[in-house]
């Protein structure tokens, strides 16, 4: 049910105008209904139902068939007024630059008023544009509206399923030119991404460093039992150190501060990696990293097989961004 909202309506500077706007529409509204019926009237076999079943109808109506052209003047003379009562008050106002724009951007209202066959169904348009002004103005609400959800819902799925298409197509497209070994992605190898290596051993770095402090810092106690738990029960399955075992006196403490030794050299020394990565001090190792991926040009050809695998990696990617292009989201929203 379309609500009009009273209280924007009465605080308006533009009161007058949206009260034009309703007005119009009802007209609009009764014009094209009078010219859908007349349409319809105009068929012989209209005229024969109607005389056989409703033939006051039939005889009161007819007159009007054949004076149709002029109530239609009618309608379009109250059309042109207030067309012309808009463009003087936009002249006066100064909406537009020009004092001549209105009626090129109005141009609908216009050739809508012609008073000749199919022109006179451009008169839709013109509800469609008073109905958006008054929806933008909060003045209606057409998003609450069964026939809104409907247009909107059908509207949306031929959009999604319009763009899937035209998306795959581009893809497909960029797959064959990777598959004839196109230059493309040399040229962004080489030109975007080689030039901008430090940002990106900075961006990389950073990332990592933030990941490292959430995900290890906070759960480092954790860690390090865990570690040493793992390491001391890898150590008594060992056949080698199970033998300390069986030296007198010495052989279980020596066993135990191997144990306790090896656990905690494991433990510090994977601390101490995972602290240097959630600091500064990875910025080298990354920057390396980066390097390795994305090395200075320095003219010698590249290996056929790195090659090969970077095409390969572009391709699946393609092919995993296919799929998800492929998915219909509009079907999901089907009752």
């Amino acid at each position: 049910m379309l609500h009009i909202n009273r209280e924007k309506l009465k605080s308006s500077h533009q009161l007058i105008w949206f009260v034009i706007d309703f007005l119009m529409l009802g007209l609009l509204i009764l014009n094209l209904s009078f010219i859908v019926w007349d349409s319809m009237y105009g068929f012989i076999a209209v005229q024969r139902l109607l005389e056989a079943h409703l033939p006051a109808l039939q005889a009161a109506y007819h007159p009007i068939h054949e004076r149709f052209i002029f109530y239609d003047l009618l309608f379009v003379a109250v059309f042109l007024t207030e067309f012309f009562v808009r463009w003087g008050y936009a002249i006066r106002a100064k909406v537009y630059d020009r004092w001549y724009f209105y009626p090129f951007i109005h141009w609908y209202d216009l050739i809508g008023c012609i008073p000749v066959g199919s022109l006179r169904f451009l008169r839709i348009l013109r509800v469609i544009s008073i109905v958006y002004r008054l929806h933008q103005y909060q003045i209606i609400d057409i998003t609450n509206t069964r026939l809104y959800r409907f247009l909107n819902f059908y509207y949306e799925a031929f959009m999604e399923e319009l763009s899937d298409r035209i998306v795959l197509k581009v893809l497909t497209g960029i797959q064959d030119e990777v598959r004839r070994g196109s230059p493309l992605f040399d040229r962004i190898r080489h030109e975007i991404l080689s030039p901008r290596r430090d940002m990106l051993a900075d961006w990389i770095s950073e990332r990592v460093a933030q990941a490292a402090r959430e995900g290890y810092v906070p759960h480092r106690g954790a860690l390090r039992r865990y570690l040493e738990s793992r390491v001391d029960q890898a150590m008594k399955q060992n056949s080698e150190l199970a033998r300390l075992n069986y030296l007198p006196v010495v052989g279980p403490s020596i066993q135990e501060a191997l144990e306790n030794a090896v656990g905690d050299i494991v433990a510090q020394v994977i601390h101490q990696v995972l602290e240097d990565l959630a600091s500064n001090a990875n910025h080298g190792f990354i920057e390396d990293i980066v390097h390795v991926f994305l090395p200075e040009r320095d003219g010698r050809p590249e290996g056929e097989a790195q090659n090969q695998a970077l095409i390969e990696l572009i391709l699946e990617i393609i092919d995993a961004i296919k799929g998800q292009v492929r998915v219909k989201h509009w079907r999901a929203e089907l009752p």
